[in-house]
């Protein structure tokens, strides 16, 4: 069987495990892109102007990675401590990308892995997982 080149991408897609992580609860909006074992990354300011484009920040990060927002399968997102407008924004994008692409969405804390010596964010999806947290839970950490 012969496949076409679009039919291969197609199948090659479907095979990678594509994670995002949107940590906007500090001084920057921080994104990474998890694919099998390949991280990538990206760091914007975290300010007024950013959170209102912070769905478009996402699109084009996953552009810039010939992605678009089907092809993850979990969003992982900070929820605090940290700033108000940068977790609500974070949360209500994870929601959204749920309801309209049914990607399942996961809300951390650094703090929720007591103990852990190796916090990075390519951890987040293992320590989540070890740490059973749940999916599609909403508890915001707001710092005054």
């Amino acid at each position: 069987m012969i496949l076409f080149s679009s039919d291969l991408e197609s199948f090659v897609k479907e095979k990678k495990m594509t994670k995002l992580i949107i940590d906007a609860a500090d001084k920057v909006i921080f994104l990474m892109l998890i694919i099998n074992n390949e991280t990538y990354s990206i760091t914007h300011d975290n300010s007024k102007n950013n959170y209102e484009k912070l769905t478009l920040l996402i699109n084009d990060f996953l552009n810039s990675n010939n992605l678009v927002v089907k092809d993850i399968k979990k969003i992982y997102v900070n929820s605090g401590p940290g700033s108000f407008a940068g977790i609500r924004n974070s949360l209500s994008i994870a929601k959204a990308f749920k309801i309209a692409n049914y990607i399942d969405y996961y809300c951390y804390s650094f703090k929720d892995f007591k103990d852990e010596k190796d916090l990075k964010y390519e951890n987040v999806p293992d320590l989540c997982d070890k740490f059973k947290i749940e999916k599609n839970l909403i508890n915001p950490n707001y710092m005054g």
